[in-house]
């Protein structure tokens, strides 16, 4: 199982929200370059980075701050979303050194757009982010809660080649109570091809173990490294 901490940004900033609520901010560290650099200087391989400037704005705010994490922890596989809705945005994410873009609300709201980037980036460079209110997909930031299941989201964009996708149950996300684990063995028991990443509510070891045993591909890690209730050293048997 692949680790993944994930770096929010806003203002340039490194900082983690609470069930996606911008009202619920907390900013842990002001250069996100130094976060990411301790990541990679622990032996971290991967990195998820979210602008949630973007996000807001629906277009990427937030690429110099990429840039500035790829360069100077370039060894870091980072994948990059937020405000990823043109391909305008696709270029700029990769050309600031990202690995991979994660996607979500254009996959419902301009499927023919996000089609031809599967078709152009390939589809090991784009995870689909399958975002999550009681099992309907969350799109513009998790302020719209479409009639979506997440089932025939996930099945549909893995017929048309999708490899990966980050399921978050917002519900969970930043609230340190433990990751949607009966979710997430659905996932798998139906789409066992899927490199499912589960994101939101990782808190412990334990969460750990359960996501290592159900056999998810990766998880994200936020707000526990922050507030110390993970630490790097507690992760070296994943790293």
């Amino acid at each position: 199982m692949h680790i993944i901490p994930a770096i929010d940004i806003i203002d340039g900033k490194c900082v983690r929200l609470a069930q996606g609520q911008y009202a619920a901010k907390t900013v842990y560290d002001e250069s996100p370059v130094d976060v990411a650099m301790r990541f990679q200087d622990a032996g971290i391989k991967r990195l998820h980075v979210v602008d949630l400037d973007g996000a807001k704005a629906k277009q990427i705010v937030n690429y110099r701050t990429l840039e500035q994490i790829t360069r100077h922890a370039e060894m870091l596989h980072v994948d990059f979303g937020g405000g990823i809705q043109s391909d305008d945005d696709v270029r700029i994410a990769f050309e600031s050194g990202a690995r991979q873009i994660t996607a979500g609300s254009v996959a419902v709201k301009n499927r023919e757009m996000f089609l031809r980037w599967i078709s152009e980036r390939g589809a090991e460079a784009i995870i689909l982010a399958a975002d999550v209110r009681e099992e309907r997909i969350a799109v513009s930031g998790w302020e719209e809660v479409t009639e979506i299941s997440l089932m025939e989201f996930l099945a549909e964009y893995e017929a048309q080649g999708i490899q990966y996708a980050m399921c978050t149950d917002i519900s969970k996300d930043g609230m340190m109570q433990g990751s949607a684990n009966d979710l997430y063995r659905r996932i798998r028991d139906e789409r066992p091809a899927l490199h499912l990443i589960a994101s939101g509510g990782v808190s412990s070891m334990h969460d750990l173990e359960e996501l290592e045993s159900i056999g998810v591909w990766g998880a994200i890690i936020g707000k526990a490294l922050y507030e110390g209730t993970l630490t790097i050293p507690d992760l070296k048997r994943f790293l």
